[in-house]
């Protein structure tokens, strides 16, 4: 069945200040889809808009889950995450003096979810050893790279069927970036999921991202399959260096 989503139009601002001018992309069912740009171009507010934590201010946002459609703007965050919609945020957003495990328990939070939490834990602490190893320390306590790795997992244990990751690279060495691209890779034929991805690194996230939307000032500017965007002039002097 169907999972993907579809905006059309969306516009959002905080206050007077508007952020996002017109915004119109899709996810196909299955696919690994990077909303590409730098800092303050309205990345986070689109993958806001998608959960619910923003509300457009005109423009739809379809989700399709199951062959389902939902208009998420109308909807509430609690009731988007019990569709099988999860998020993992910008900067991780752990509980710092909670352990691994109940950073993850807390991930189980839709229904469906809490019918099978023992064993979607044992399935992330197969993604992840390091977090079984360390599954009674402090979130706070832990490695960027580690922190990264338990609110990836905290997001499978929702049970998703469509994932939304705001940069993931945030904060994190190059090694352990490549590795966390690499894991969301993985994941998403693992768990046949279809992924929105907001990362300023264009490299890393063209590495498994069929399409890219290259967003500017609130506005898509640019896109294409990875390899029409790693070969455009525009993309490769401002986010590729060349």
């Amino acid at each position: 069945m169907a999972n993907k989503l579809l905006l059309t139009d969306v516009k959002a601002a905080y206050g007077s200040v508007q952020v996002l001018h017109g915004i119109s992309m899709e996810v196909g069912n299955g696919e690994t889809v990077a909303l590409l740009g730098t800092n303050g171009n309205g990345k986070s507010t689109l993958i806001k808009c998608v959960a619910g934590l923003v509300k457009p201010t005109s423009g739809a946002v379809i989700a399709v889950v199951d062959d389902v459609s939902h208009d998420l703007s109308k909807l509430t965050p609690e009731a988007i995450v019990n569709l099988g919609i999860a998020m993992v945020p910008e900067g991780r957003r752990l509980f710092p003096l909670l352990t691994v495990e109940e950073n993850l328990l807390l991930g189980a939070s839709r229904p469906l979810a809490r019918a099978h939490v023992q064993e979607n834990l044992e399935y992330c602490f197969e993604v992840f050893p390091k977090l079984k190893e360390r599954i009674a320390q402090r979130a706070g306590s832990m490695s960027g790279g580690e922190q990264q790795m338990v609110a990836l997992a905290r997001a499978l244990m929702m049970m998703p069927k469509i994932l939304l990751i705001d940069e993931p690279s945030v904060g994190l060495a190059p090694i352990i970036v490549k590795q966390m691209i690499d894991k969301i890779a993985e994941l998403k034929v693992e768990r046949g999921l279809t992924v929105l991805m907001a990362e300023q690194n264009f490299t890393q996230a063209m590495r498994i991202a069929e399409r890219g939307y290259v967003i500017v000032h609130g506005e898509i500017k640019i896109t294409g399959t990875a390899q029409e965007l790693s070969s455009n002039d525009v993309v490769r002097q401002l986010y590729m260096g060349m």
